[in-house]
């Protein structure tokens, strides 16, 4: 009997599972479950030991020939499962080899070469003159590309056969392939050979006849052979004549054919290193042409991978022979990064470059690595070296050439530093360090001295701000950053100004520069002629002005100061006349000030700023990242706030305390409406290009408030649409996959609200849907909330529901025993959402198994379900049962085992009100009495045969046609007859 019951993906009243598949028969052998109560869901239990040897090796051919049908019928992971079980009842060394030569060919038709190979190899260690194992992983290593090898095993079985036309076809076929490889290889040399001498001969200079060669070279490359052919023919020598002709051109095709070379291959690294020289490849990073300098940049990254990972490609023979220590290449190559910082010829690009570069190369991807040498290795060989660029003045000649976003990566990189330190000696050390460096300037250089160790300490302020709160303590430094506030010559008030709105938000130093600060910051604001001084005062007013964050009762400045502050930041941010480094400084300004609730309804209802806003988010102003994604939290109302509890507040005021108040505009109304007007505006365009951002600015902080600002946008169901028309969900899988476990949580949880209420395969449509499942499991731990495991089991409930694929990913990613966890949460949404998701797994044969196996309790906390009063909870569970007894028909023998009130279950079902539920109870009865003979004689002598009859005479439909099938079956087996009437 097929139940027609319809899947739907609708979040809440999604139907928990797929019945389209429920006339497919399983197989299984009825396993008695005993009688205690309820418990967990376990894992299956192997075999007992003692068998007889009769009986095992009987069961070995039963699973054999089981396999062998299956594999018949085309289901070839269900012929791989059984052969694997056949395995491991210990089957002979005879039978070993058959069955491991089996499982080859299954891996064969799975188009999983390497198992093939493997399984076959393990065939022929049994039986070496196994002339179908033989065959069969010749077939595996001409598919991987092996031919050498392939030819072997066919040679070998044309002598064990010599008659066998199939193998001398084969043998022919493959020597027709190696004579066309090396037909190829030969021309690939010719090939490459004439690309170089294309390259480099002067007279070819700009023809079009060089530029294909370039590219054709580039392209080459990208194949592991023609990287290789490359390699071998002195290819990395003749690279290095194109990088010192000096031509843009040629060096872009040089760098972009060493990144095929270096690509996931230690050795050829290694050996690239030695003939071109390190300092040779870094210089080439300070160029001042910029597309040279990123291509450097790639090389270079490429070249670090490779020497931490090594050869993750299976490589054998001569690619794989030469092994090293790559540790001294890792240093050596840090080390000339290190020195590229402060050298003078160098671009700023190609600075900004380097430290993007040590940025990521250098502290410890996982803080459960116990190994942060190279990091104590940097600190104590380039501390002051990236100290000199955050220190860095751009208006004194002989200074180093920066860019806008220098001193904010070396902030960023000096944070990773820190950051990565293990102990409170390691800190302390890197403390000292940066003091004395800071030290070594403020006294000995004069006033120049004294501008870039204040600079240095901005540049700490905006990192490891702990160095920096140690370094605003040093004699004299605060005092004389008030005292060049007052300086006439405006290079010396932006960098006072600017360490003076760093350090107003650090704990230690706020009460004084509240004290000393307000007033010269807002003298600066009202008389300097210029605006670049006039709008850092401003921001260091507007962070003064926020201190109380979110409490409203807390204001530093009289009542429409920071309205009136926020207005001149947004007039100065909306002037495309100012440079975007100026502008940014509107934008820090309006991030502190986007506090008060007064500023963020005027900032939402101001197109024309917040199309700035999204306009600079995404210029080459990068570090104004940050703020932009702050000022969007804030209006957002997206950062953490928790409702205090009435009765601390009331005991807060008795003890005159002071307690914190929220502004009547930050209430849920005024956010939802604010978060309409961010996205009629096209906030999610701008930040989905944001997250798309290659830039050391895009911290995980940043991360992030983007992942929460996303969450925000995605609140309310009617927004999600919008969200996803212009790629939000998209955007929110990197953010999902990288950044701070926050920022990960807050991600996966708007994926998660995405997946419920949208069709999956259209929101993340091709391989993107296969990526979405990882963040969500990750919801399913204990330490996320109640709301966020719930919403994760409702979005994996809708992915379980379109393909098998997907059901194996999250089968893959570990989900199932969550999954079952939370079947038994108090919670009744959880408990619900956790069984439908289940339902839906149940269509996967692992899942199947799971419920078959023996000593468990699964299939009781269904049965059990089916009979509890929270309907939706009853269809799920009924469902989940008519699937599996669809699929497992040795299930069917067992319900009646699990509990006593299997009956009473199954008839509430038949007699329930619900059309869905009575189909659901209607297929399970069927499928029981299809199952057994014995169990159908027990459900016609009871009331279900009265319940079916008068099923079976309603209305037309699938229920009446279930009912009508199980009493058809009951007269088959002679149990019931039919009336006068043929009835």
């Amino acid at each position: 009997m097929r139940y027609e019951g319809k899947r739907t993906c609708t979040p809440w009243k999604s139907l928990a599972c797929d019945m389209d598949q429920l006339v497919t028969k399983g197989r299984g052998i009825p396993r008695r479950i005993p009688e205690s109560g309820l418990r967990p869901p376990q894992s299956p239990r192997r075999r007992a030991p003692g068998r007889s040897s009769a009986m095992t090796a009987s069961s070995v051919e039963q699973l054999r020939k089981d396999g062998n049908e299956l594999f018949k019928c085309g289901d070839y992971e269900g012929a791989l499962a059984a052969y694997t079980q056949a395995l491991d009842l210990g089957a002979t060394p005879q039978d070993q080899a058959i069955l491991h030569r089996n499982r080859a060919a299954c891996h064969l038709k799975l188009e999983d070469y390497s198992k093939a190979e493997t399984e076959a190899s393990k065939a022929i260690d049994k039986d070496g003159g196994d002339v179908k194992a033989l065959y069969r992983r010749s077939q595996a290593l001409e598919k991987l590309g092996r031919l050498d090898q392939a030819v072997l095993d066919l040679q070998r079985c044309v002598s064990l056969e010599p008659k066998n036309k199939v193998f001398q076809e084969a043998l022919r076929s493959i020597g027709g392939q190696i004579q066309e490889k090396v037909r190829y290889m030969s021309s690939t040399d010719a090939k490459v050979e004439q690309m170089f001498q294309i390259l480099l001969d002067p007279q070819e200079k700009g023809t079009e006849k060089k530029q294909k060669a370039s590219q054709n070279l580039v392209v080459l490359a990208r194949e592991e052979a023609g990287a290789e052919k490359i390699f071998r023919n002195n290819g990395v020598q003749l690279l290095q004549r194109l990088l010192d002709t000096g031509e843009a051109d040629l060096m872009l095709a040089a760098l972009r054919t060493l990144v095929g070379i270096c690509s996931e291959h230690q050795s050829r690294t290694v050996a690239a290193l030695s003939v071109l020289g390190t300092r040779r490849v870094v210089s080439v990073l300070g160029v001042e042409n910029q597309a040279v300098s990123l291509a450097a940049c790639h090389l270079l990254q490429v070249m670090f991978d490779a020497l931490k990972e090594g050869v993750r490609k299976g490589f054998r023979g001569k690619e794989g022979a030469i092994v090293v220590d790559p540790t001294r290449e890792l240093k050596v190559l840090t080390s000339n990064l290190l020195e590229l910082l402060t050298e003078a010829g160098a671009s700023g690009q190609g600075r900004d470059n380097a430290l993007s570069l040590l940025i990521k190369a250098v502290p410890r991807k996982s803080l459960k690595d116990p190994d942060n040498s190279l990091t104590l290795w940097v600190i104590d060989q380039g501390l002051k070296k990236i100290l000199a660029v955050g220190g860095s003045v751009q208006e004194p000649p002989g200074e180093l050439a920066v860019t806008a976003n220098s001193r904010m990566s070396a902030s960023i990189l000096l944070s990773k530093l820190f950051d990565d330190l293990k102990c409170d000696a390691e800190r302390e050390n890197f403390h000292r360090l940066c003091e004395n460096y800071i030290r070594s300037w403020f006294e000995d250089h004069g006033l120049a001295g004294k501008l870039r160790a204040i600079q240095t300490v901005s540049c700490l302020l905006q990192g490891p701000c702990d160095a920096g709160n140690r370094a605003l303590e040093l004699s004299g430094v605060m005092e004389s950053v008030i005292a060049l506030c007052a300086s006439e010559r405006e290079e010396e008030q932006l960098v006072a100004v600017e360490a003076l709105i760093h350090a107003a938000g650090k704990a230690k130093r706020a009460s004084f520069i509240t004290a000393n600060g307000v007033s010269l910051l807002k003298d600066l604001y009202k008389r300097s002629e210029k605006d670049s001084i006039r709008i850092r005062a401003l921001v260091g007013l507007c962070k003064l002005g926020s201190a109380g964050g979110t409490d409203f009762s807390m204001k530093q400045f009289a009542e429409g100061s920071t309205l009136k502050l926020a207005k001149q930041c947004r007039k100065w941010l909306c002037n495309d006349q100012i440079d975007a480094g100026t502008r940014r400084w509107a934008v820090e300004g309006l991030a502190y000030l986007t506090f008060d609730a007064d500023v963020k309804e005027e900032f939402v209802e101001d197109e024309a700023a917040l199309k700035a806003l999204f306009q600079l988010s995404q210029s080459e102003e990068r570090s104004v990242l940050f703020a932009v994604a702050s000022a969007l939290v804030n209006c957002t109302n997206s950062y953490d706030y928790e409702e205090p509890d009435p009765k601390m507040v009331e005991l807060a005021k008795y003890a005159k305390q002071h307690v914190p108040e929220q502004h009547p505009k930050d209430k849920p109304s005024f956010v939802r409406a604010r978060v309409k007007k961010l996205l009629a505006a096209g906030v999610v365009s701008a930040m989905t290009c944001m997250v798309k951002t290659d830039s050391p600015v895009l911290t995980s902080s940043c991360r992030e408030l983007l992942s929460r600002v996303f969450l925000a946008l995605v609140e309310e169901a009617e927004d999600r649409g919008t969200v996803v028309a212009q790629g939000g969900g998209k955007a929110l899988l990197p953010l999902a996959l990288e950044g701070t476990d926050v920022g990960q949580t807050k991600a996966a949880q708007a994926l998660a609200k995405l997946t419920i209420t949208s069709n999956p395969e259209m929101t993340f449509p091709g391989e993107r849907v296969y990526e979405v499942v990882r963040p969500l499991v990750s919801l399913l731990h204990l330490n996320c909330s109640g709301l966020q495991n719930f919403e994760a089991l409702m979005a994996l409930t809708n992915l379980a529901g379109i393909s098998e694929r997907l059901r194996q990913k999250i089968l893959k990613e570990k989900a199932v025993p969550m999954i079952e966890g939370y079947m038994f949460e108090d919670h009744e949404l959880i408990r619900r959402a956790a069984t439908e998701c289940m339902c839906n797994l149940a269509m996967s044969k692992e899942v199947q198994d799971l419920f078959e196996a023996e000593g468990n309790d699964r299939l009781k906390l269904l049965v059990l379900y089916s009979g509890e009063d929270d309907e939706l909870l009853r269809r799920a569970a009924a469902g989940g049962l008519a699937m599996l007894t669809s699929m497992r028909p040795s299930l069917c023998s067992r319900i009646p085992q699990v509990t006593t009130h299997w009956l009473e279950i199954l008839q509430a079902l038949l007699l329930s009100p619900n059309q869905e539920l009575q189909h659901r109870g209607a297929v399970v009865v069927l499928n029981m009495v299809e199952a057994s003979q014995e169990t159908a004689g027990t459900l016609m002598e009871s009331e279900v045969l009265e319940i079916l009859s008068v099923l079976a005479k309603g209305a037309e439909g699938p229920v009446s046609r279930a009912a009508a099938a199980c009493l058809g079956k009951a007269v088959e087996y002679g149990l019931i007859k039919p009336n006068q009437d043929g009835e």
